[in-house]
């Protein structure tokens, strides 16, 4: 069994093939889905997918490039949705959107942060040349003590070490399999498999040697092969270490 800890099933590319795309994960050995939310108005799209079907795992959240339309009141409506989800999500920072103030970031993830803890719930978090603002965030919210994932991680090894040390598991994606990886490489050789998950982040980042396609869940098995090559490991090891620590972040027991 595997689990793919972030994959955009409400995108709108899947709509019309979306059992199709589940099916054919599910013979690939993926069985759950955890779906983020990005922004309050595909919340609701989640949420039923979730009620339809029990092998996905909704988590909601406001992403950094929808920040500046977020308030009060989607703020406290997420603060409703929270005990719902397993996770609190997509969200971060991300210095690579030029219309989005990086103030009104900071101020929204902070808010977020502070609503997971209130939930108990982890948090997924997307960051784009924001580290040292966000580790420092982190460190400055210290009381809230959530526990969370940095999704789809494109800083170093030594970055990756400070994530771990504040309670963060260190999610592979794609990007890990591309010919010219180098940091994604490094990161994952230098991480202990008991800090690492596994996502796609499907529709986006195809792994090799599918690259040029839309990615899809049934893809995962790809990663974690390339994980295993990196290391030295059985890929049944991988399969089931990551599922294990996704099953300990999100709080489910694996099959």
């Amino acid at each position: 069994m595997m689990i793919d800890t972030h994959c955009h099933l409400d995108a709108p590319e899947f709509h019309q093939r979306l059992d199709e795309v589940i099916a054919a994960a599910r013979r690939a050995g993926v069985e759950r889905f955890v779906i983020p939310g990005v922004a309050p108005g595909g919340w609701d799209g989640i949420r039923q997918l979730a009620r339809e079907r029990p092998f996905v795992l909704p988590a909601f959240g406001i992403h950094p490039q929808h920040a500046a339309q977020a308030g009060r009141r989607e703020l406290d409506r997420l603060a409703d949705l929270a005990p719902s989800a397993v996770a609190i999500g997509e969200i971060g920072l991300d210095y690579l959107l030029p219309d989005q103030s990086r103030q009104v970031q900071q101020d929204i993830f902070r808010a977020q942060l502070r609503i997971a803890g209130s939930s108990a719930r982890p948090v997924l978090i997307h960051c784009r040349k924001a580290f040292r603002d966000l580790l420092a965030i982190l460190a400055e919210e210290d009381g809230i003590r959530c526990s969370g994932v940095m999704h789809s991680f494109s800083g170093s090894p030594e970055i990756a070490r400070d994530c771990i040390a504040a309670g963060l598991f260190i999610a592979v994606s794609g990007t890990v399999t591309y010919r010219n990886a180098v940091r994604p490489v490094e990161v994952v050789r230098q991480t202990p498999l008991t800090r690492l998950l596994l996502e796609t982040d499907a529709p986006d980042l195809t792994p090799e040697p599918y690259r040029g396609r839309l990615n899809e869940p049934a893809y995962l098995g790809e990663i974690a092969r390339r994980v295993a090559e990196i290391k030295n490991v059985p890929v049944e090891e991988v399969t089931r270490v990551t599922t294990a620590n996704a099953g300990t972040l999100f709080g489910f027991l694996p099959r």
